[in-house]
């Protein structure tokens, strides 16, 4: 059992000052016009404003990737208020993506409306498949979200929607001739043999939008324990959307995903590990939708393809795993009354591996899901939803959940409640079941129950805009999540391991198993500020602040629940005055000590880190130059033991963008 333990007042302050500075300059400066209440599809699979969902959702423009001091998707999530990163490497080499202090299988990935999440691992989760200019907006959907998306919507949801899947294909106006055209490229060079591009256009002439990018990611001299480390990270992707007639669309996508990189001590504490790792992902889907007058028909497929190569040193037999994840999704939405919308749909999963390691496996899965949204007068929103999730051989599990919103003014009320699942993946079920021998490590458990919980929230918003030129959105959110059955591995002596087929008599084993009653609080304030002063000044920013209790009903800790953030505050800003330009990003990170002697590894009780860009740019805003500084102050830490993350990091580089 532990509880949180919140740092010194002088210790935060110190960290979060760079915070304070930010808001300090408002009055200087002034933010390119942002949604304070956008319109989101996340929480209720359909449009509806932020307001009316009864959820804590951040949205962040693709516009962001841009113009942060970021190289990958997981690096700029890692400064969305509230999110927490646990980096093992750099620039997309490989992240944990928690929210609200759960593990990181408990976050369910979406692209286009599609799960991402890998049948093998978790850890794959933050390959998310498209290059950043690709990016119309991330919705990250805080809290739990089962009802509609069923296993591993724990903490959360991140939906990346890209450009052209939302982009509008029917003109409101016959006579609109719809012309868009969005070009843009960045290079960058910088220490360690660092070369990076990052590049992309959207093309929509009325009734046809075309995308495409490339973002790779490449370095061959950052220093680990005893080695050189290296990646070298790409990801390319084409998609494209048609309107056939007034009332039917097709958008279809085809990605590719190839990531090589140093994986020294990513999931073990041994010192021999001088691991590295290849994980290539190819991502295809589709839909069809059908609209008209006050109904909407669509059907979305796609099929997710991973092959993984991990080798723990050159002496060892790589572990070769391929698993697949083929999806449908039908859902038909109906607009009852002014007040009034239904939504429901069927999800159809079929999910399989092939491993010398885990062996080969398939299970198919298939939840009908059912949501209405309800306007009680102008000021409240009720929204009701309800999924049954069908597992094969593994039973079936009813998940409700209430989402409730008041909004009056400048105030917005909320709060929901409902059930949560999380089914083990075939890691958890069966690691290390098909080697002839082995000697130690963590242990698959086939007979592993799904986790459950039940979260409540509840939270208020605040919006004030004066004169156009100030907007400031302050949240603050109060959440519990009561769960049983967390899938943790612990450490279990030989004579108590259930199957002993391939194990060694004198190993040391970690055991898959249900750790009871891991109960987490948590507390969340987010603050977003737009203040516009003249058209050549312009600033934003993002800041959040989240504190989490979490406590085991076990003696056995559970690694992943004690490894999360205690405390957390991270925020984003980009100062704009002419054509110089300022942006960075901030996290300070407390949480429990740890050690591994054997590797000199150490996890700091805390750590404070700034990434900051300057650029200047000319010829119209067309092209740029910039200098940019990763981990700023040089700090040394690790998320994850063992797993050492860079120093200061130098570059600079060009941009090139049309719009």
């Amino acid at each position: 059992m532990y509880s949180m333990r919140i740092p010194s007042i002088q210790s935060v302050f110190i960290k979060i000052s760079f915070s304070g500075i930010f808001l300090l300059i408002c009055h200087l400066a002034a933010a390119q016009e942002i949604a304070l209440d956008p319109v989101t599809v996340t929480s209720s699979l359909t449009e509806k404003r932020a307001s009316q969902t009864g959820r804590n959702i951040a949205v962040i423009k693709g516009e962001y990737f841009r113009n942060l001091p970021v190289n990958s998707i997981d690096e700029l999530l890692r400064y969305v208020p509230g999110v927490e990163i646990q980096a093992r490497g750099p620039m997309g080499s490989q992240s944990d993506i928690v929210l609200r202090g759960g593990t990181f299988q408990q976050v369910l990935v979406i692209l286009d409306g599609l799960r991402l999440n890998d049948p093998n691992t978790g850890h794959f989760n933050s390959y998310i498949p498209v290059s950043a200019s690709e990016i119309e907006r991330i919705e990250v959907l805080k809290g739990a979200s089962s009802a509609i998306y069923g296993s591993d919507a724990v903490g959360g949801v991140i939906h990346v929607i890209t450009k052209t899947f939302a982009a509008r294909m029917q003109a409101e106006n016959p006579q609109e001739n719809i012309q868009k055209t969005t070009v843009n490229a960045a290079v960058t060079g910088g220490e360690y043999g660092l070369f990076n591009v990052n590049a992309g256009a959207f093309i929509q002439r009325n009734k046809l939008a075309v995308s495409g990018g490339l973002i790779t990611n490449n370095a061959s001299g950052v220093q680990q324990r005893g080695i050189k480390g290296y990646f070298n990270n790409n990801t390319a992707s084409l998609s494209l959307n048609y309107a056939i007639s007034p009332n039917w669309e097709a958008a279809v996508r085809s990605s590719y995903d190839h990531r090589d990189f140093a994986a020294q001590n990513f999931y073990t504490v041994i010192r021999s590990d001088t691991a590295s790792e290849i994980v290539k992902t190819s991502w295809n889907q589709f839909r069809v939708a059908y609209k008209k007058n006050k109904t909407t028909i669509s059907f979305s497929g796609g099929y997710k393809l991973v092959n993984d190569q991990y080798s723990f040193n050159p002496h060892a037999i790589a572990n070769s795993s391929k698993s697949q994840l083929w999806q449908g999704l039908l859902m038909w939405q109906q607009t009852l009354s002014r007040h009034t919308s239904l939504i429901s749909g069927i999800n159809y999963q079929n999910r399989k591996i092939s491993s010398n390691d885990r062996g080969n496996h398939a299970i198919n899965q298939l939840a009908p899901f059912v949501s209405l949204s309800q306007n009680i007068g102008e000021n409240v929103t009720v929204s009701p939803s309800v999924r049954l999730d069908w597992r094969e051989n593994i039973g079936s599990e009813f998940v409700p959940q209430m989402n409730v919103s008041y909004k009056k003014g400048s105030w917005q009320l909320r709060g929901s409640a409902g059930k949560t699942i999380r089914d083990a993946d075939f890691t958890e079920r069966f690691n290390n079941y098909n080697k002839a021998v082995v000697t130690g490590g963590n242990v698959g458990n086939p007979n592993l129950k799904a986790e459950k919980s039940f979260s409540y929230e509840a939270g208020a918003d605040w919006f004030l805009t004066k004169n156009n030129a100030t907007q400031l959105k302050i949240s603050g959110t109060f959440f519990q999540r009561l769960q049983n059955d967390l899938i943790d591995y612990v450490i279990t002596p030989y004579a108590q391991m259930p199957r002993k087929d391939n194990l060694s008599p004198t190993g040391t084993f970690g055991l898959a198993r249900n750790i009871a009653n891991v109960n987490t609080t948590g507390l969340e304030l987010d603050f977003q500020l737009v203040n516009a002063f003249t058209e050549n000044r312009k600033l934003i920013l993002n800041s959040g602040l989240t504190w989490l209790d979490s406590k085991s009903g076990k003696l056995v800790t559970s690694f992943y629940v004690s490894s999360h953030a205690r405390f957390l505050t991270n925020f984003s800003a980009i100062y704009q005055h002419s054509n110089f330009s300022l942006s960075v990003n901030g996290i300070y990170k407390a949480r429990a000590a740890r050690e591994a002697a054997a590797i000199e590894a150490t996890i700091s009780k805390q750590y404070f880190v700034l990434n900051a860009r300057a650029e200047y740019a000319f010829y119209s805003r067309k092209l740029a130059v910039f200098v940019q500084a990763d981990n700023a102050f040089d700090t040394q830490y690790s998320d994850l033991l063992g797993s050492r993350m860079p120093g200061r990091w130098l570059m600079g580089g060009l941009k090139f963008g049309i719009d």
